[in-house]
């Protein structure tokens, strides 16, 4: 037979105390001495009580939750190690706070429908523009939110990185070497191929790419240049350079991600074809994930500070929610990145 669960009341009567004095042991400590604490408390763990969460919510109204808004499906997005770092930043903030952390991936394909059924008090939204759906239905609800990877916008916290300036100076390095015919592989973001309509991350990072090439006075529509949208996966990587190379007339001699997991793609992808790197064609990330520096060769790329991102933008959440109605001042941080050249750049080949 089943056992009945304990309840408060149980607790209440055992202790010998009321049950408000019981719900504060759990809500709100400030309210009763050291000593009722813990003598409730011990009372508790006796019988085996534990507070019913969903009927927590709807008292506090409050789920001491933070939900990551992801761009991608689950199981694509922990293949990517640049996630696991991003989240290891959000959980150190979790845990200092008393927080924990729910992954909302697309529901059915669609972001926009994964926002309501995610119980939590406040988003981290990554990578999404600000003028997108599932920002707006965010707004419209009420609901805090930090932006990363987006678009600063007045009244609203984000974490963004330099990715113009580091951009820059990466195909700067390229031109240096002598590269001229040049293929970048941007993130696919949905809304179309053309620089006319990226927005975000990857037209800071065409720009950047953009201002490298017109200070030689070279320009991103010369011929021998190529910008082609890819999902942010190694499988497209390794797709992208199998394509490159199926097509006639002259090879890239630089191939640029805009990320190391596409980059990591195109390193292997060059392995099954056997493209020799660098001699043949230079290869370049954005991230410096760990396993950037554990390929062969090791991947030359841009360093950004994954992991402070995401501490940084749990601390904005949560002290935002904190202030509740007061509304706290938002925050709008620029983080630096840094070019780290490793074996997989090298001159440009001779004709």
């Amino acid at each position: 037979m089943k056992s009945r669960r304990v309840t408060m009341q149980d607790v209440a009567n055992r202790a010998n105390v009321s049950k408000t004095a019981v719900s504060f042991a759990f809500n709100d400590t400030t309210r009763l001495s050291e000593a009722t604490l813990r003598h409730i408390l011990a009372v508790a763990e006796e019988l085996g009580y534990s507070q019913d969460p969903a009927a927590r919510m709807l008292r506090t109204r409050k789920t001491n939750s933070l939900g990551l808004l992801l761009p991608q499906q689950l199981d694509i997005t922990l293949t990517n190690p640049y996630y696991t770092e991003f989240m290891q930043g959000i959980g150190q903030t979790c845990h200092r706070e008393g927080f924990t952390l729910l992954l909302a991936p697309p529901l059915r394909g669609s972001m926009l429908k994964a926002i309501p059924y995610a119980a939590v008090d406040g988003f981290i939204v990554s990578g999404l523009e600000y003028d997108r759906g599932e920002v707006s239905a965010l707004r419209q609800r009420g609901i805090p939110f930090v932006l990363v990877d987006s678009e600063p916008q007045p009244g609203v916290s984000s974490v963004d990185i330099e990715d113009g300036e580091g951009m820059s100076t990466l195909v700067e390095h390229l031109l240096d070497l002598g590269h001229r015919r040049f293929a970048f592989l941007v993130i696919e973001t949905g809304v179309g191929a053309g620089r006319g309509e990226w927005r975000g991350t990857v037209k800071r990072r065409i720009d950047g790419a953009s201002t490298a090439f017109e200070q030689r006075g070279l320009s991103l529509d010369d011929p021998g240049v190529q910008i082609i949208e890819v999902a942010c996966t190694r499988g497209a990587g390794e797709r992208a350079i199998a394509d490159l190379w199926a097509q006639e007339g002259e090879h890239p001699t630089a191939i640029v991600c805009f990320s190391d997991i596409i980059a990591l793609g195109v390193l292997a992808g060059a392995r099954r074809l056997g493209v020799r790197i660098p001699d043949e064609v230079s290869v370049t990330g954005f991230d410096d994930l760990l396993e950037a520096q554990l390929s062969r060769p090791t991947l030359t790329t841009l360093r950004q500070p994954i992991e402070t991102k995401g501490r940084l933008a749990a601390e904005y959440l949560i002290e935002s929610l904190a202030a509740g109605a007061e509304r706290a001042a938002p925050h709008q941080q620029l983080l630096h990145t840094a070019l780290l050249v490793r074996e997989s750049t090298g001159r440009a080949p001779t004709a």
